[in-house]
C-alpha cells in the first residue's frame, strides 16, 4: 500500500471518529424542525380564522385554506408535537442519567453541517442547556394548548396544561416566567376569576399572535374594558388579513410547482416508454466524462479538503477566533443580544466561505497536474439552454422531494435532526442577519456544492461506473455530507435531480440554478412562518 493511501486511510478514520460518525449518531437523538414549522403554520390558521367574512364564496375560500374546524385541528397538531417533545425529553433525561452513572462512555459530538461547521464535545453542561431549551418549548406548547382547550370550553384540560407548566417552573428556575404566565391564565379562566396585578404585561411578554389576542380578550372582558376589547378586535382583523395572505403564499408556491413538476415527470415517463433509448432518461447513461485521475484523487479531495480541513480543522480555528477576537469586542450582555443575530449570520457566511475555499483549494492542488482537463469539465456554458434545464429541474424536484419527505417523516416520527440553520433563520428578526443567511443559502451554497459534488465528484465516478449509478452515489454522498440522518433520503432525491440536470445540460449553471431556487424557496417559507411571531 502506498504512503498516500495510508495517510488517506488514517484521515478517513479520524473524520469518521471525530466528525461524521458522532454527528450522524447525534442527529438520531435530535428532533426535526418539521414539528415546529407545522405549529407555526397552525398559528397562522388560527389567526386567519378570525377574519370576518360574509357568507358565500369568501367563507368557502376560508374553509378551503383552513379547514372546517381550525380549532380542533390546532388542538390535535399541538398534542401531536407535544407527545414527540415529551418522548424526546424523556430520552435526553435517560441518556444524561446513564452518562452520570457510568452506564455509557459514548460522548457524541454536536451536529456538524456544511453551512456552519462546528465541532464541540457534548459535555453534560451542554446537554443540560439543551434540555432546558426543550423544556421551555414544551412549556410554550402547554401554555398555548391550554388556551386552545379553554376556547373549546374544555376548562379541565386547560387547567391541567397550565398546572403542568407551573410544576415545571418549580423544578426549573429558567422557566419561572412561563410558570407565572400559567398562573395568570389559570386565574382568567377560573370561576370566580382571579386577576393577578401584572396579568396584562405578563400576557404581552409571554404570548404572541392569536394566543395573546385570546388571553387579552378574556382579560379585558373580565375587566369590562369595552374600548380595549374593540381596539383588540380591530387589530385582530388586520392580523387575520395578513395571515390569510401568508397562508396563500405558503400554499400557492408548492402547489404551482408541484403541478408543473408532475407534468414534467409524466412527460419524461411517457417519452421513455415511446422513444426508448433515445429518450432523455435513457440517453443520460451514455453521457459519461473522460476522467484522467484515479479514485485516490477523488478520495483525497473529499476527505482532506471537505471533511478533514473543512469539518475539523476550520471549526477549531473559528472557535479560537471567536473566543480571542469576537467575544472581547462585546463587553456587555445587552451588546451581545443586539449583535447576536448579525454575528451568527456573519460567522455562518465566513465559515462557509472558508469551507469552500479549503475544499476548492485542495481540489485545485489535486488535479492541477492533469491540466488541460478534458472537454466538459467544470463548464459554465452561458450560451446553452441551462436556464430551461434549471427551471425544469426545480419543478421536477418539487413533487419528488415533497413526496419522499412525507414518507420520510412517517419513518422517523420527528427524529433524526435537521439543519440547525433552519431554526436560526426561523427565530431571526434582524433584516441584515436574514439577508446574510439568505445569501449563504441561495448563492454561496449552490456555487460551492455544485462545483464539488456535481462538477467534480459525479464526473469522477463515471470512470468506474455508468452515469446513473454515479448520479445516485454522488447524490448519497451529497446528502450524507449534511450530517443529518433524517434528511439523507430527501436530499438524495434532490441530489439525483441535480445530477441529472448537470449530466444533460453539461453546464454547472443549471444545477446551481436548481439548488439556488430550492434554497431560496425554503428560506422564503421560513421568513413567512417566522413573521408569525
Amino acid at each position: 500500500m502506498s504512503m498516500r493511501r495510508i495517510v488517506l486511510a488514517g484521515l478517513t478514520l479520524i473524520v469518521i471518529v471525530l466528525s461524521v460518525g458522532p454527528a450522524l449518531l447525534s442527529s438520531l437523538e435530535q428532533q426535526q424542525i418539521s414539528g415546529r414549522l407545522e405549529l407555526y403554520q397552525t398559528d397562522l390558521m388560527l389567526q386567519a380564522q378570525e377574519l370576518a367574512t360574509e357568507e358565500g364564496s369568501a367563507t368557502q375560500l376560508r374553509q378551503a385554506i383552513m379547514g372546517k374546524s381550525p380549532l380542533d385541528g390546532a388542538i390535535e397538531q399541538y398534542r401531536s408535537v407535544r407527545q414527540e417533545m415529551t418522548q424526546h425529553l424523556e430520552d435526553v433525561d435517560g441518556a444524561s442519567r446513564g452518562q452520570a452513572s457510568g452506564e455509557t462512555d459514548d460522548a457524541p459530538l454536536d451536529s456538524v453541517e456544511p453551512t456552519a461547521p462546528s465541532v464541540a464535545p457534548a459535555a453534560p453542561p451542554q446537554a443540560t442547556l439543551d434540555a432546558v431549551d426543550q423544556q421551555q418549548f414544551l412549556n410554550r406548547i402547554d401554555l398555548r394548548l391550554g388556551i386552545l382547550y379553554a376556547e373549546a370550553d374544555n376548562l379541565d384540560m386547560a387547567r391541567d396544561r397550565w398546572q403542568t407548566v407551573a410544576s415545571a417552573g418549580q423544578a426549573a428556575p429558567a422557566t419561572d416566567g412561563q410558570a407565572q404566565t400559567a398562573a395568570v391564565l389559570s386565574g382568567l379562566w377560573r370561576d370566580p376569576p382571579q386577576l393577578l396585578p401584572d396579568a396584562e404585561a405578563q400576557i404581552q411578554r409571554s404570548l404572541q399572535g392569536w394566543f395573546q389576542t385570546r388571553a387579552l380578550n378574556q382579560l379585558y372582558s373580565l375587566q369590562q374594558r369595552g374600548d380595549a376589547v374593540n381596539t383588540l378586535a380591530a387589530a385582530e382583523q388586520e392580523l387575520a388579513q395578513q395571515s390569510v395572505i401568508k397562508l396563500g403564499l405558503l400554499g400557492i408556491g408548492p402547489a404551482f410547482g408541484g403541478v408543473i413538476g408532475v407534468g414534467l415527470l409524466i412527460f419524461l415517463g411517457v417519452q421513455r416508454i415511446f422513444q426508448g433509448k433515445t429518450s432523455l432518461l435513457a440517453e443520460t447513461n451514455q453521457r459519461s466524462w473522460t476522467t484522467p485521475w484515479t479514485w485516490e484523487i477523488t478520495w483525497q479531495v473529499l476527505i482532506v479538503g471537505f471533511f478533514f480541513i473543512g469539518q475539523i480543522v476550520l471549526p477549531l480555528i473559528l472557535v479560537f477566533a471567536r473566543f480571542l477576537i469576537i467575544n472581547p469586542l462585546i463587553d456587555s450582555s445587552a451588546a451581545a443580544a443586539a449583535a447576536g443575530g448579525r454575528i451568527s449570520a456573519v460567522s455562518t457566511l465566513v465559515a462557509y466561505l472558508l469551507l469552500a475555499l479549503s475544499s476548492i483549494g485542495v481540489l485545485y492542488l489535486s488535479i492541477r497536474t492533469y491540466r488541460p482537463l478534458p472537454e466538459d469539465w467544470f463548464k459554465l456554458k452561458i450560451t446553452s439552454r441551462w436556464p430551461l434545464w434549471g427551471l425544469g429541474g426545480y419543478f421536477a424536484a418539487v413533487p419528488l422531494v415533497i413526496g419522499v419527505s412525507v414518507i420520510n417523516q412517517q419513518l422517523w416520527q420527528g427524529r433524526g435532526g435537521s439543519n440547525p440553520l433552519l431554526q436560526i433563520v426561523l427565530n431571526e428578526t434582524d433584516p441584515v442577519a436574514l439577508g446574510l443567511f439568505f445569501f449563504t443559502a441561495a448563492v454561496a451554497a449552490p456555487i460551492f456544492e455544485e462545483c464539488l459534488f456535481r462538477g467534480f465528484l459525479l464526473p469522477s465516478l463515471t470512470r468506474y461506473m455508468a452515469v446513473w449509478p454515479a448520479i445516485a452515489l454522488s447524490a448519497f454522498i451529497f446528502a450524507a455530507a449534511h450530517l443529518s440522518v433524517s434528511e439523507i433520503l430527501p436530499l438524495m432525491v434532490l441530489g439525483i435531480v441535480l445530477g441529472f440536470v448537470y449530466t444533460r445540460s453539461r453546464s454547472l449553471l443549471a444545477p446551481m440554478l436548481v439548488h439556488s431556487l430550492w434554497n431560496s424557496a425554503t428560506m422564503m417559507g421560513l421568513l413567512i412562518l417566522g413573521s408569525v411571531e
